[in-house]
């Protein structure tokens, strides 16, 4: 079992900046994935980034540029800056943590950007 903690979401206007913040705690695998997640109402849940224990990210078009995601492997933590945030970044994002057997999600934080 893996326990996600995610904190950091909030209240940013256009053109504003937020770091997500997503700790991980119990059986981790030596190798696995931390990625940011997103959904807004009525659309699918999509990536946005993802990190891998050795380091190894990726990015979602709409986000490259903008936001980057880090890791912490001693502190089992993962960040999502996110910089030039615009209106159609607002959405609950979840961390999800993957390995070669389970799938797990946090519980969300909700992202809003509005003027």
């Amino acid at each position: 079992q893996v326990r996600l903690v995610e904190s950091g979401g909030g209240l940013v206007q256009p053109g504003g900046s937020l770091t997500l913040s997503c700790v991980a705690s119990g059986s981790i695998w030596h190798i696995y994935a931390l990625g940011w997640y997103r959904q807004s109402p009525g659309k699918q849940r999509e990536l946005v980034a993802q990190i891998t224990s050795v380091g190894t990210t990726d990015y979602a078009d709409p986000v490259k540029g903008r936001f980057t995601i880090s890791g912490d492997n001693a502190k089992n933590t993962v960040y999502l800056q996110m910089n030039s945030l615009k209106l159609e970044d607002t959405a609950a994002y979840y961390c999800k943590y993957s390995d070669h057997l389970y799938d797990y999600w946090g519980q969300g934080t909700q992202v809003t950007v509005s003027s």
